[in-house]
């Protein structure tokens, strides 16, 4: 698929699913178990929405964690975060999660201001990776991630669509 029909596919997905039916497409495409929103608020990061290939809940300690501990603090507008593998990469030498999320791949969210608003990842408890293509996707489906993720309703009612399910109505 190329990005234009990801973007529409997204999009409809956004508008039947809400977030959640958004995280699951996405975590289909990757062999890692975790895709999330996150959002910054202040010096915390903040779980909105999260998917668990295994069909889980979420870990508490994923929840609220400090930005200072949080790979989420690397991913900036532009700038996003991979690692494969964190407890052999020298970027993170020392690092809270080094040894608890090995595998993280994340894209900065966004907001209409063009200030950060947090960050659509994939990551895992053990070490892997997701293909180059399945990133691009993710960078390419994140402003729309952050403009739902932001106001759930607003966009689809002005498109004329009823609002989907918010993530705080999925969790």
């Amino acid at each position: 698929m190329d990005s234009t029909q990801v973007k529409s596919l997204i999009s409809q997905i956004l508008r039947e699913q809400g977030l959640p039916g958004v995280l699951a497409f996405l975590n289909d495409a990757v062999p890692l178990r975790y895709t999330a929103v996150h959002r910054y608020a202040g010096r915390l990061v903040k779980s909105v929405c999260f998917h668990d290939a295994l069909g889980k809940r979420r870990p508490s300690f994923l929840s609220v964690l400090p930005l200072d501990r949080s790979l989420a603090q690397f991913v900036k507008p532009g700038s996003p975060f991979r690692t494969d593998d964190s407890s052999k990469d020298p970027r993170l030498v020392g690092h809270a999660y080094e040894h608890v999320i090995f595998s993280y791949h994340g894209t900065a969210l966004v907001s209409p201001s063009g200030q950060p608003w947090g960050v659509l990842c994939h990551f895992d408890l053990q070490a892997g990776s997701i293909s180059d293509r399945a990133f691009e996707d993710l960078e390419t489906v994140a402003p729309i991630v952050a403009s739902f993720a932001i106001d759930p309703h607003r966009r689809f009612i002005e498109a004329g669509h009823p609002p989907a399910p918010t993530a705080d109505q999925a969790l």
